[in-house]
């Protein structure tokens, strides 16, 4: 047996951070991630990097912002031989494989969203393949087809979530143990049904998760959570359940003290309470994510407070690789927060003080995020869908975390916080310069 790790990332679609026990949640919705928590290290802040689904899966499979690949909104494809992390893992002789939903072929020119992503199209996953560029095209909550490695279509029926898990451990039963693998397990769930217009749980959803408790950030709001909360969470009760099913496996094969299980999300879920969707804004519903990991490198039952993002992930799958991580990826590993080193912008120097965040196709926005503040702009005269960037902001918003933890109260026209905005412009300024975009001019809010 190898001594490098085997990788499993296990990757949910719009999933809020409060779906889990770990994070407060009072109904058992996760108790497989729950006891993984208890014997790794989750880490109690985590974000996005862009809250939408393909810009946010482009950051993790290159350790690059979505501006500098082109793929700053959905519909834009991957670089064809932009390094990934399949690739370097390859390079160094890991098993590349890929389950689920990929959302990174298909541009204006090439349509792959109901049709099978050619090889080149793959971002480097090579040993095994069976996803779907867009999997709400290709199939519905109980019905569907992905494509194998050959481009057959491999139809499935029953609960989406159970039947990936299935594929997922026939790969894991017939494959060569000789060389470690690297595995990304790419769900749909719990993200809305486009077509349909809502979310889908297992059947039995909407009775067995009908007590639940409202979030404090959608309390006394609008939107359709009311509606759909209860089938929200038994998507994500489906995943940790399948998430068991995994680890099971594993350690039947004796595998499991010798694999990294990385459990995230792309992005959380506001439910049309911020604007007329379900993500594509700043505040915490839709920034803030699930980060669970546990094997080597990751034990101990940690809470970890430093502020985490989704770029870290690329870095830490290569650090738990062995392999050097390239000065392009902009994020830093996170086996590096519990040594409270390496994690700013330079090695050596203290963790990051804030996360950074593009927002894309609802309007074209960057924001920060600290321990305390939420600080967010807007370019007026851009177009979300068209324009990946901009030389002039707005200050469009500012909370007072410590005082308002779920952002009820804007603050960015208050002048009593006109020194917090002008600390807060520099700090967004010099993140936005960090992901290779010039520096532009932040402008206060009129009136």
């Amino acid at each position: 047996m190898t001594e490098r790790p085997n990788i499993i990332v296990f990757f949910s679609d719009q999933q809020r951070w409060d779906t889990c026990g770990c994070y407060g949640q009072r109904l058992p919705i996760s108790p497989n991630l729950d006891r993984v928590a208890g014997e790794g290290v989750r880490f109690e802040s985590a974000f996005t990097c862009q809250p939408v689904c393909g810009p946010a899966r482009a950051c993790l499979q290159t350790g690059r912002y979505a501006t500098e690949l082109g793929c700053h909104t959905n519909n834009r494809a991957l670089p064809l031989h932009e390094p990934t992390v399949a690739r370097w893992l390859a390079e160094a002789g890991y098993e590349t494989s890929y389950i689920g939903k990929w959302h990174l072929a298909s541009d204006e020119q090439h349509n792959f969203r109901e049709a099978p992503v050619p090889p080149e199209r793959r971002g480097g996953y090579r040993d095994f393949w069976l996803a779907a560029d867009v999997l709400e095209f290709t199939s519905h909550p109980f019905e569907g087809h992905v494509f194998d490695g050959a481009g057959r279509p491999v139809d499935f029926a029953g609960y989406r979530p159970d039947r990936l898990t299935d594929m997922t451990l026939d790969y894991l039963s017939g494959r060569d143990q000789t060389r470690p693998f690297f595995l990304f397990i790419s769900h749909i769930e719990p993200h809305h049904q486009n077509d349909m217009k809502r979310f889908v749980g297992p059947e039995g959803s909407a009775e067995r998760f009908a007590d639940y408790d409202v979030p404090g950030d959608l309390v006394g709001t609008g939107g359709d959570w009311r509606e759909n909360y209860p089938d929200y969470l038994g998507a994500c009760w489906s995943l940790d359940h399948n998430f068991g099913r995994i680890e099971r496996l594993l350690a039947e094969q004796g595998l499991l003290e010798h694999t990294l299980l990385i459990y995230t999300s792309d992005h959380g879920c506001h439910f049309c309470t911020r604007n007329n969707e379900y993500k594509r804004s700043c505040h915490d519903g839709c920034l803030r994510i699930p980060l669970v990991l546990r094997g080597p490198g990751f034990t101990g039952g940690q809470v970890r407070s430093e502020l985490a993002s989704l770029m870290d992930i690329p870095p830490t799958v290569l650090a738990a690789a062995g392999v050097p991580v390239p000065e392009t990826m902009r994020g830093r590993p996170l086996q590096d927060a519990g040594a409270g080193r390496v994690g700013a912008d330079v090695p050596d120097a203290p963790w990051r003080q804030e996360v950074f965040a593009q927002i894309s196709e609802s309007q074209v926005g960057r924001c920060i995020r600290t321990d305390r503040w939420k600080y967010s702009v807007v370019a007026p005269d851009k177009q979300g869908w068209r324009d990946p960037g901009s030389e002039v902001y707005v200050e469009e918003f500012l909370y007072d975390l410590s005082a308002d933890p779920h952002e009820q109260h804007n603050l960015v026209a208050d002048p009593a916080y006109a020194d917090v905005r002008t600390e807060l412009a520099e700090r967004l300024k010099r993140r936005i310069v960090q992901a290779g975009e010039s520096i532009p001019e932040i402008r206060a809010v009129s009136g």
